[in-house]
């Protein structure tokens, strides 16, 4: 190979998807190269050329517009223009120079001929950005189920039959003694057939034992009823998830809805030793906050476990955000032994990451408390009080007080069910720049314990008002707006610095705050309830917001991105070091460069859009 050909070759050698060629392969794509010089403001495809042609931008810069002649973005060197490779996809695009520019050009069939042997090089021309990011996220998802045990395991694997069960006329002695004998700790009461409830060691000690309620009481005095079950076709992550959400140790397994077994969390503790239904055990039973701040140092450890099995960050979110709820339920609990019991009912609330599910690892606090109507004034210490040891006790294993003061501490954000009506009432009515703050982060809220109505009649009042609102929703988008993707003029990435001098990315801010945003303003534009990015997107796809195919791409944007933070910060924790957003372009191959460049063009496309409707 001469000097201009072996250039040539180095040059597309360092380009994905051609980094996947043998050197055999890249040898025959080079020799089929032509040289192509063009002058500033020439459209392309140049006459001399095929209409089915892939152009190699080597010097100079490309503009590509629409049909209506708005500018879409921009290609510099090393980019690939492949939109004349089909001529269906030159309808709506047109191509020209944004200065004198030098380029290599293929014949596209000539290319396809050459590369029978390399599908997925072809599948790169031949896909949009936000195709291949939804191939990729398809592998992501089969890499994990495949890594991860409990996700790859049926619930077959781990449940017990015939079930322990017992009549409903018998006696809580008589369950008592069953229980003993068969060495259980659990039995499933019938009548007949039909399973009624369930009865646990722990609600003989707690409804029978410690209310001095007589042993020769019918057992439906003490069963929990409306139990929770899972179908036999789940899997054990399924199971792990219910019962760590539903803060339950015993499972009841269903076939067509008969009873078929019971899977109990110590069977899945025996299978994965450093779980979310483990830890969540654990702090159930701690008696200190010292006792919780021991186990708070298991947190990281399963966050990089879970990365290391090949996790889906939103699994890992979830069990990272159930883990959180245990530690607060806990604290709430150990504060009510302290202060005692509630003068009137309140629920305290999780906002941010940790009410979507998907907080990482030792995030920072954001909480509030709605308190019932009957509240009196005096009322108020015994709730800063609460809200004072529970902060506390939450930074002292690791969760940092929230630098924004969003906290139930703050008096503001520790008030009557009206005074948040009255809240949500003036962000949706009067929306300023301090109100479209407070509706990133309180339009997010969940009950991590206590009265669940007091926060659901709130949302379900506050979503009848984003619906009709489109003055909010549009001054909630353009607010939305301003975090854009850190693609710049060139299709490179704008780079920040952080605190250690890096030129790095803000995943966070620049990457999953807009996806977020955007499902946000999508749920309350659509009256939607659900606080997950995911689910909101799930929910409005295929509405008058958002298509099922923008939703699906988004989606994928999303996960991508949150992975690629998972596996940032569990590889700095390995290290020693805090966890944070800032990743650097150098640690990604090139090839997830690539699709990383796809998600921000995804996240691009959906913000322009937004922007165009308002």
């Amino acid at each position: 190979m001469d000097t201009a050909l072996s250039e040539i070759c180095a040059f597309i050698q360092a380009i994905p998807p051609f980094d996947l060629l043998d050197d055999n392969a890249l040898e025959s794509v080079v020799k089929e190269i032509n040289i192509c010089y063009l002058r500033n403001q020439e459209n392309l495809p140049p006459d001399e050329f095929a209409a089915q042609t892939l152009f190699i931008l080597r010097k100079g810069a490309l503009s590509y517009y629409s049909a209506e002649d708005e500018l879409l973005g921009m290609y510099g060197e090393g980019d690939i223009c492949s939109i004349y490779c089909h001529e269906k996809n030159t309808m709506n695009i047109r191509v020209r120079t944004h200065e004198d520019t030098l380029l290599y050009a293929i014949s596209y069939p000539v290319l396809q001929d050459i590369l029978q042997d390399f599908p997925d090089v072809i599948a790169f021309f031949d896909n949009s950005a936000e195709q291949r990011l939804q191939k990729k996220m398809a592998s992501v998802n089969e890499e994990a189920i495949i890594s991860s045990s409990l996700i790859n395991t049926s619930i077959t694997a781990f449940y017990h039959t015939p079930v322990a069960s017992i009549d409903y006329k018998s006696t809580i002695q008589a369950a008592a003694i069953k229980m003993t004998d068969l060495g259980y700790s659990c039995l499933v009461v019938l009548n007949g057939d039909e399973s009624v409830g369930i009865v646990t060691d722990k609600d003989i000690r707690r409804r029978c034992v410690a209310q001095g309620l007589a042993i020769s009481q019918p057992i439906t005095d003490i069963i929990t009823d409306n139990i929770t079950t899972i179908d036999i076709s789940s899997n054990a992550y399924d199971a792990l998830m219910i019962m760590t959400s539903k803060h339950i140790h015993h499972l009841p397994v269903t076939n067509q809805g008969r009873l078929e077994g019971m899977v109990t969390v110590t069977d899945l503790m025996n299978h994965e030793g450093q779980n979310a239904a483990n830890l969540t055990s654990i702090i159930h039973k701690a008696n200190t906050v010292a006792d919780l701040v021991e186990i708070s140092k298991m947190l990281p450890k399963l966050q990089i476990r879970m990365a290391k099995l090949g996790t889906t960050a939103d699994h890992v979110g979830k069990s990272i955000s159930a883990i959180t709820m245990a530690f607060t339920i806990r604290l709430i609990e150990m504060a009510e032994k302290l202060l005692g019991p509630a003068p009137v009912p309140y629920a305290w609330l999780a906002a941010g990451s940790q009410a979507r599910q998907e907080q990482f690892a030792h995030s920072d606090q954001d909480n509030a408390l709605i308190i019932s109507d009957e509240m009196q004034p005096e009322h108020d210490k015994w709730f800063f009080d609460l809200a004072t040891f529970v902060s506390d006790g939450l930074a002292a294993c690791g969760f940092i007080y929230c630098p924004g003061d969003i906290m139930a501490t703050n008096s503001k954000w520790r008030q009557p069910q009206k005074v948040w009506c009255g809240y949500f009432d003036k962000w949706v009515n009067t929306p300023s720049p301090k109100a479209l703050l407070n509706a990133s982060v309180f339009f997010d809220l969940s009950t991590v314990h206590g009265d669940t109505s007091l926060l659901a009649s709130v949302r379900q009042e506050m979503l009848e008002k984003t619906k009709r609102s489109t003055l909010f929703i549009a001054h909630l988008s353009k607010n939305a707006l301003n975090l854009r993707p850190p693609l710049g003029f060139f299709r490179d990435f704008v780079l920040v610095q952080d605190g250690e001098n890096k030129k790095v990315l803000d995943l966070k801010h620049n990457g999953i705050a807009p996806i977020v945003d955007l499902a946000r303003i999508y749920a309350l534009a659509e009256g939607v309830a659900v606080t997950s990015t995911i689910e909101r997107l799930q929910q409005v796809a295929g509405t008058r917001s958002l298509t099922k195919a923008s939703a699906a791409n988004l989606i994928d944007a999303y996960e991508f991105l949150a992975m690629l933070r998972m596996q940032h910060q569990s590889k700095r924790m390995q290290n020693n070091k805090k966890p944070n957003n800032f990743l650097s372009p150098k640690a990604l191959s090139k090839l997830e460069r690539e699709h990383l460049k796809d998600a921000f063009k995804v996240i691009k496309t959906m913000q322009d859009a937004r922007q165009s409707a308002y």
